[in-house]
């Protein structure tokens, strides 16, 4: 637990200094001043619409756990799929396979079997987003090669579990290597929950899960623009915005996406939307992190400690067998 909470305190001095230094950038009295007109209640609808999303993704992972025949009492489920919000803050969310962990101290599942289904919920939520981004591709001027990386990432993935001599021989290459060669027999295992759970059934229902449910950030963030005063943008940018910077800051691989989600997010509002200026766009980029990004991190520490409480478990991803 001790190093779990050590990982999120890094990440979020990492947030603060990078907030800090953006704030010295756009004005820190512009910011202040914009923050200070803003619409809170905005806020507190944003943080509505970030549950909704956290509500359609845990169908997915239930849906994940029927896959794959896991039963787990829904109680449990629910702050074991929360808790894994709690590494949000690692670089392209790999920390969310703390739950695979959570389920093998509580319920003897191996981590071999649930692991993957971390990997199908980064697969869909990558998904998911690109199909966002579709909806301003064409029309917005902006660099589209992560996008472009994001497509040729999930083609090329669903390329390798689709076709099995294909993964049998990654596998193998695999097990090969130092760091994975101890793990090796359990890689069969990983390999065909995997591919059981991209099939093209569970992976269509899981898109659409996934679709819905980063929609619902979308329009929070576009609710947070238009409450600053004289601020706006249509909810067809705000999409557009979100989605492809949350694609960003994912392929970024750095912790939660720090830095890089936020100057696309600052940058895009000062060019696609309307009376929003450097001091304005920080902090509509500031609030709407604080209800997606922190939020997150929040429920799912809460999750965590309640979870390891209520089983009486060691939250740890180093012990014992995998």
């Amino acid at each position: 637990m001790r190093s779990l909470l050590s990982r999120v305190i890094l990440g979020v001095v990492a947030g603060v200094a990078l907030y800090a230094a953006l704030s010295i950038w756009a004005d820190a009295g512009r910011v202040g001043q914009a923050l200070g007109a803003f619409h809170w209640e905005t806020a507190a609808l944003a943080l509505a619409l970030a549950a909704a999303n956290y509500l359609v993704r845990f169908l997915r992972w239930q849906y994940y756990l029927r896959v794959l025949h896991m039963a787990v009492p829904r109680g449990d489920s629910f702050l074991v799929f929360l808790a894994g919000f709690a590494l949000t803050v690692t670089p392209g969310k790999l920390g969310e396979a703390v739950k695979s962990f959570l389920l093998r101290d509580a319920y003897a599942i191996p981590v071999a079997r649930s692991a993957p289904i971390v990997v199908a919920e980064r697969v869909t939520d990558l998904v998911g987003l690109l199909m966002l981004a579709a909806v301003g591709v064409f029309t917005f001027q902006v660099d589209q090669r992560f996008l472009i990386a994001g497509v040729i990432l999930i083609v090329g993935g669903l390329a390798v579990v689709s076709v099995e001599p294909l993964a049998r021989m990654c596998l193998r290459f695999a097990a090969r290597l130092p760091v994975i060669r101890r793990v090796a027999p359990r890689l069969d295992d990983f390999y065909r929950s995997t591919a059981a759970l991209l099939r093209p059934g569970p992976l269509a229902v899981a898109v659409v899960l996934s679709v819905a449910s980063w929609f619902c950030e979308c329009l929070g963030f576009w609710v947070i623009v238009r409450g600053f005063e004289g601020a706006d943008v249509s909810l067809r940018a705000a999409t557009f915005i979100y989605a492809t910077m949350t694609i960003a800051g994912a392929l970024s691989f750095l912790p939660g996406g720090l830095g890089v989600t936020e100057a696309g997010m600052l940058t895009l509002l000062g060019t696609l939307g309307t009376g929003l200026g450097r001091g304005t766009a920080a902090a509509a980029t500031f609030v709407t992190r604080l209800t997606t990004l922190w939020f997150a991190v929040a429920v799912g520490l809460c999750a965590l400690i309640a979870f390891a409480r209520r089983r009486n478990v060691t939250v740890t991803a180093s012990r014992g067998r995998a």
